[in-house]
């Protein structure tokens, strides 16, 4: 899988980078992009974003502030594309919330995106092998927003020796009970709903998923999809009965956008930081 770089720029003494790759998961090229903070050869680790609804692998370096706050560390941040781009499936591009920039983080099983929507696989599989055989590194985090904090809950619950300290904004925690996650998980892996636990943190919770150190979320009170998508108590309540320990910021007046994300991105930086270090 090389790595082509699309471009780059000059950044807070490192450099953000935007590369391209064939992907064996999705069968397409994919993008991502990451926050260089010293020379390729000198960094250590490595936090994973993933970016929600619409967003592509540009979302979050242009609009999240992290590259100050890694600046002078060995730690660098990679945000992938959210879903394969150019196939032009059935009903791929007919909304925001499923298809194309909303590939849920799952691997999907219904005919068609079966073949291609394999997103798990791809952060879990293809970026981290791409980040081990490009850059030496063997320590990663993950975090992400809305749609993508869903996908770190779910990836850092599943796999809790690959990642070594999850968080999220805004997640959607509970995909099963909300329309959005309703909508994608039923057009990526049909009508089971034991399909879908495995791809619901709420639900793996409840099931024995554990991780033993504290998950981190960040959760704006004015945010218009709190109630209707996101539910952050009914994951709360989870981790409650099951032991599982989370830290929870509810933020006044905060609502769901990167503004919001902004103001708080360098306690989550620190926090991963902190992991990856020790």
């Amino acid at each position: 899988m090389p790595l082509s770089i699309l471009k780059k720029h000059r950044h807070f003494e490192g450099e953000t980078r935007f590369y391209e790759h064939t992907s064996p998961s999705t069968k397409t090229k994919m993008k991502f992009s990451a926050f260089l903070p010293v020379p390729p050869e000198k960094i250590e680790n490595a936090i994973i974003w993933l970016s929600g609804l619409t967003c592509t692998d540009e979302n979050f370096m242009t609009k999240a502030g992290a590259q100050r706050v890694l600046a002078g560390t060995r730690t660098m941040i990679v945000c992938p594309d959210t879903s394969p781009r150019g196939l032009n499936l059935p009903g791929e591009h007919d909304s925001y919330d499923f298809g194309s920039g909303a590939g849920f983080y799952v691997n999907a099983t219904t005919e068609g995106y079966k073949d291609h929507y394999l997103m798990y696989d791809y952060i879990k599989k293809d970026l981290t092998y791409l980040l081990r055989s490009e850059f030496n590194l063997s320590k990663f985090s993950i975090m992400g927003h809305s749609m993508g904090g869903h996908g770190a809950l779910v990836l850092g619950l599943r796999e809790p020796t690959l990642f070594q300290s999850v968080s999220a904004f805004s997640p959607i925690v509970n995909p099963m009970a909300g329309p959005w996650g309703q909508k994608a998980l039923r057009g990526y892996l049909g009508d089971d709903q034991a399909e879908w636990k495995k791809y619901d943190a709420t639900e793996l919770v409840l099931a024995g998923a554990r991780r033993s150190d504290s998950l981190l979320i960040d959760q704006g009170l004015s945010d218009e999809f709190l109630e209707k998508e996101l539910m952050t108590e009914n994951f709360v309540k989870a981790c409650k009965e099951k032991g599982q320990e989370v830290k929870v910021n509810y933020r006044e007046g905060y609502d769901h956008s990167y503004y919001y994300i902004s103001s708080f991105i360098e306690e989550h930086l620190r926090f991963h930081h902190r992991a990856l270090s020790f």
